[in-house]
């Protein structure tokens, strides 16, 4: 594996206020794997819940993969996603609470060539919180191009 895939997904901690990550395993099908491989990944509206004990990913866009074939994949469809039962445990008591949402925050394949979901579990932001953090970026940026 020569070139490193990682997908951010960019608006998530924007959006939200990130409070613990897990790595997860996903569950793909061959043609969806190569597709990841290519970079094809969007994050648009995706989110997790859980199902009878675990733990699916909703809405996770990966792009059909062109040489597929007759054997291609639906684009939208939910995943499972791969946890040990006391994470699935320690989440899921998590999720209870009020407000509480669990986002991917970045598909990435691991050294072993095995497509992994970098998952928060975040509070979403208010307005005034959003203005903060824009704020806060610019000013950052602000300092960069002084201290240049």
């Amino acid at each position: 594996m020569s070139d490193k895939v990682y997908i951010k997904n960019r608006p998530a901690t924007f959006e939200y206020a990130i409070e613990d990550k897990l790595t997860a395993g996903i569950m793909l099908t061959g043609s969806e794997i190569k597709s990841v491989r290519n970079g094809k990944v969007s994050f648009n509206d995706s989110y997790c819940f859980f199902n009878k004990g675990e733990l699916w990913i909703k809405s996770l866009h990966i792009a059909e993969y062109v040489n597929a074939g007759y054997a291609g994949h639906d684009p939208i469809r939910e995943r499972k996603l791969l946890l040990n039962k006391r994470e699935l445990a320690k989440w899921g008591n998590k999720m209870k609470e009020k407000g509480l949402t669990i986002v991917p925050l970045a598909v990435f394949i691991n050294d072993k060539g095995y497509a992994k979901v970098e998952i928060g579990l975040g509070k979403g932001k208010k307005q005034h919180d959003k203005r903060e953090s824009i704020k806060s970026r610019d000013a950052e940026r602000e300092m960069k191009r002084y201290l240049k």
